[in-house]
């Protein structure tokens, strides 16, 4: 895993965390909690390749 990756997945949380902050302080709750949903989809689709690389390399290491 790169530290680049790592970096973009902190990049969209603090982003997702500012909207957050704004979207509730102005009353629109309903469009923050989406707002959270819709960055932690983005975080676990970028996560998916990652984890399905690590279980091959586990299966690999064991032969599985």
């Amino acid at each position: 895993m790169d530290v680049g990756f790592i970096f973009k997945i902190a990049a969209i949380g603090i982003i997702v965390a500012v909207l957050n902050t704004l979207l509730v302080r102005s009353g629109r709750d309903d469009q923050a909690m989406l707002t959270t949903l819709a960055g932690v989809i983005v975080v676990l689709m970028m996560l998916i390749p990652q984890i399905r690389e690590l279980f091959e390399a586990a299966s690999d290491l064991f032969d599985l």
